[in-house]
């Protein structure tokens, strides 16, 4: 890497380039020396990568602009173009919706201004576009209020920029930037509050109404903005660097952003339904959603010294760096450790980290990265952060009972792999106490599925030891005995079917082929045995011999699926399919999962059978003491899912291919027609007036790419049936599913409270919890208006134990899975809705099942 680069890459780090120096006016020094050096030669290299470096190191954009400011009092035509080169690109962005591009470029263009590249009224114009098209969308009777996410998230970016120039907007260009403020209160006066009940978290009943009565979160950070201009735009997070160079940069030539323009906002629904409306929501909240829904876990005492706009910039900070070095998880580590904040941020980073771990629908990357960037962290602040993160755990853990059941899963699967990286060690004893509470306690299952996931990434006698300070947990870890083949037991030391088992065993061993054992089946076992008995010793005995490792099984599957297909050849058979399997490993949830994925993908078992299995009323007694039903189910949806998904991709790339192949038809068909066009007559005959060797290559380009043509429309029409099929099985699979969630919670759920709460379901709760052992607090979960609340834990340790009864447990479980569920697969349920309505929301269904899926969904609530 050439100087310059190394030099703008690694400006504000204490690294080699700069000597180790921390001097910030140095490194802007010898950076901008070296690049007016360059600057000649190396123009267009240095501009893409100076804009590069300002989009992908947003939290340096004080150091870039500055910069900037410098080169733009010798050269003014490279500073013209860096201003218009982000104007073209936040344009860009703005047609394309690319959230995280549109507020870091205007961030660029407000540091731009204070550097005195860019006019203070340029900016404003900026902000009064976007404040313009915000106020439009969330109009009743101009705009498309179903799209008010879209302005929610322009009124944030301007908001978002402030902190970085606010100051000098408002000495220099006071009236415009006040009519900027002005039009913003206006705009939160018209919008409609956002209570995101379905993406909270912790599981808040509303039955208080104070959810109705708190700030959402663009009104929160419109307070910590008015806070902000109250102590005169006075920010300690945002490194005012261009002020070191004030004296000079006041001579530079200030620059004009051209027009912008905001796309314009998609026709409201013709019918406004709810419905319609809703789809629209959704549909504005996908493309324009939260980064983050704050979590509170410490208490204030540890960030009390923060100005209230200085966490929500070191969020921002955070949030950037794990955008962009996703995939990089060192220099990850690295650059959230070195920020350019004259505080520590220890808390707020680890409170950051496990909000987006945690974040709901999801988190922008996959839980792995957020695991892997904590144990980096770890390990870059070993005195300090580890502790951190154990704090956090305990708190988590106090309040396991009000956690969303998707974010209970997520930190069960980060908990159980983050101690997998350091020796399994965790103070066990503290939870010994959750013995003491009944086996649906949602702290005693935590535990339980933590110790389950941990024998999955070890072993069991590991395990064991790692919990040799508490001995007692061992009652909560899975039996360590193997497979249980049915015909090992002593009650079929003689039986008709373990002569069975054995002889299938030899013609397995012995590569007897598929088709010979469907004959030795139906000659043999079912007239004798019957189909029943047959189904039983086939797959007991074929899992058996595939259960010496994944690769058995797999080879065992692709051998004799053939076999397994011909016994269940029906959704009851395959039911019974899904018994054995469980019953075979019913001592190891994960090879019952994996086995039953691995025989769904081999198409011999349906999605519908494994729904029917999940809610056999064997499963059902597990919903709220084990996750086993639930992820057997979840891998069923995901993989139904992703045929899908994967479908439209291919059917994307053919959709391409097929556009390419009929320019390639038409060019080749072109040049035949031509060739053919130059005929000479001699003789009277006609002849040719191209070769003949050239005339029969071009037939044949002409032949072959009409050939390639036809392949291509008829691999496209097979892949779109194959997705027809496939979005019928998948609105299939949610209206079962529905049917069957409503079904078991009809039979079991009390009648609502009048308003439609579930106080009959949390009637024992209690308020107290404790963070750490050391530290005593109450855990306080945002309500975004910069004000821990205080919440009640229904999983608190007291004098009488847990106090929710079990069906009452099991009720709020099963609901809690039921919202998980409607809003993981939103996006596929959406176009079903009327189907849903018609055959499951009916008048007669439970208003608490109803609402739990109308949260997961994110729907109106005044549909009900």
């Amino acid at each position: 890497m050439s100087s310059w680069r190394a030099l703008l890459l690694r400006i504000g780090d204490k690294g080699p380039e700069y000597g180790g120096h921390t001097d910030f006016k140095e490194h802007i020094e010898a950076c901008y020396g070296v690049l007016w050096r360059e600057l000649e030669h190396s123009h267009d290299e240095i501009l893409d990568f100076l804009l590069q470096c300002a989009e992908q190191l947003p939290h340096k954009i004080p150091f870039y602009g500055t910069l900037v400011g410098l080169i733009n009092l010798e050269s003014e035509d490279f500073a013209k173009k860096v201003v218009e080169t982000t104007e073209a690109n936040l344009q860009d962005a703005l047609n394309a919706g690319n959230c995280d591009r549109i507020r870091i470029l205007l961030r660029f263009l407000t540091v731009l201004m204070c550097s005195k590249v860019v006019q203070p009224a340029s900016v404003v114009v900026v902000f009064e576009t976007l404040l313009s098209s915000a106020a439009t969308t969330v109009d009743d009777e101009t705009g498309n209020p179903s799209w008010q996410a879209r302005a929610d998230f322009y009124i944030r970016c301007i908001l978002s920029s402030l902190p970085w120039g606010g100051a000098e907007l408002i000495e220099q260009v006071p009236e415009e930037i006040e009519r900027v403020m002005v039009g913003i209160e206006a705009y939160l006066s018209i919008r409609k509050r956002v209570y995101d009940t379905g993406v909270s978290i912790f599981e808040f009943d509303d039955e208080s109404g104070k959810v109705h009565n708190e700030k959402d979160f663009l009104e929160d950070l419109w307070v910590r903005i008015k806070v902000l201009s109250n102590n005169e735009w006075k920010v300690d997070s945002v490194p005012r660097l261009h002020l070191s160079f004030e004296a000079q940069l006041v001579a530079g030539k200030s620059h004009d952003i051209g027009p912008i323009s905001c796309p314009e906002q998609p026709e409201p629904p013709s019918t406004l339904s709810g419905i319609t409306c809703g789809k629209q929501m959704h549909e504005a909240e996908l493309k324009y959603p939260r980064r983050l829904h704050r979590l509170n876990i410490f208490p204030a005492s540890k960030t009390e010294d923060l100005q209230p706009i200085d966490r929500f910039i070191v969020e921002e900070y955070l949030l950037d760096v794990l955008l962009f070095f996703n995939g990089c998880r060192k220099e990850c580590a690295l650059y959230m450790v070195g920020l350019h904040v004259p505080f520590r941020y220890e808390y707020l980073m680890a409170e950051t980290i496990f909000s987006q771990l945690l974040l709901l629908p999801q988190p922008p990357f996959k839980p792995i990265y957020y695991t892997l960037v904590i144990i980096d962290l770890c390990k870059a602040l070993p005195g300090a952060f580890p502790a951190v993160v154990a704090g956090a755990v305990r708190a988590l853990f106090e309040r396991i009972a009000d956690l969303d059941m998707e974010c209970r899963i997520r930190l069960i699967l980060w908990f159980s792999h983050h101690l997998s990286n350091f020796q399994f060690v965790w103070p066990w004893e503290e939870w010994v106490y959750v013995l003491d509470l009944p086996k649906w306690s949602p702290q005693r299952v935590f535990v339980q599925e933590v110790l389950e996931r941990e024998v999955r990434l070890s072993y069991w006698d590991q395990i064991k030891q790692s919990i040799e300070n508490a001995p007692e947990l061992e009652e909560l870890l899975p039996a360590k005995v193997g497979p249980h083949l049915k015909y090992s037991a002593e009650d079929y030391k003689e039986s008709s079917e373990l002569a069975l088992s054995v002889e299938l065993s030899s013609m397995v061993k012995g590569r007897t082929i598929a088709r010979e054992i469907i004959s030795w089946i139906d000659e043999k076992i079912i007239p004798v045995h019957g189909p029943q008995i047959a189904l039983e010793v086939i797959i007991q005995t074929l899992l058996d011999i595939g259960s010496k490792s994944f690769t058995h099984l797999i080879t065992v599957l692709e051998r004799y699926g053939q076999v397994i297909a011909k016994l269940c050849p029906d959704q009851d058979k395959q039911v019974m399919l899904i018994d054995e399997v469980s019953s075979y490993w019913k001592n190891n949830t994960q090879m019952t999962a994996i086995t039953i994925d691995r025989m769904m993908g081999y198409r011999l078992i349906s999605n519908l059978a494994i729904v029917r299995w999940v809610f056999s009323p064997a499963n059902i007694e597990q919903f709220h003491t084990s996750d086993r039903p639930w992820e057997i189910l979840r891998n069923a949806v995901n993989k139904t899912y992703n045929r899908i998904s994967d479908l439209r991709k291919e059917i994307s790339t053919l959709e391409k291919s097929v556009l390419s192949a009929e320019e390639a038809a038409s060019k080749a068909k072109a040049e035949l027609e031509t060739a053919e066009t130059k005929l000479a007559l001699v003789d009277g005959e006609p002849v040719l007036g191209e070769g003949p060797v050239r005339m029969k290559r071009l037939k044949s380009y002409a032949e072959r790419a009409n050939e390639e043509l036809v392949s291509v429309r008829d691999s496209l029409e097979a892949k779109e049936a194959l997705l027809a099929r496939a979005l019928e099985e998948n609105e299939a699979l949610f209206i079962s599913l529905y049917k069957r969630f409503s079904d078991v919670l009809m039979e079991r759920l009390p009648n609502a409270s009048p308003d439609g709460t579930m106080r009959s379901l949390r009637f024992g709760q209690t308020d107290t919890m404790a963070v750490d052992s050391e530290e005593p607090s109450e855990m306080e979960v945002d309500n975004t208006n910069g004000e821990p609340k205080k919440s009640q834990s229904n999983g608190a340790r007291s004098s009488n134990g847990y106090n929710i009864g079990e069906k009452e447990q099991w009720c709020l479980s099963t609901l809690g899975y039921v919202k998980a569920f409607s809003r993981q697969y939103a996006t596929e349920i959406w176009p079903h809705v009327e189907k849903l309505d018609a055959e499951v929301l009916t008048e007669d269904i439970s208003p608490l099942f109803r609402k739990a899926v109308y949260s997961g969904l994110r729907r109106p609530n005044d549909e009900m």
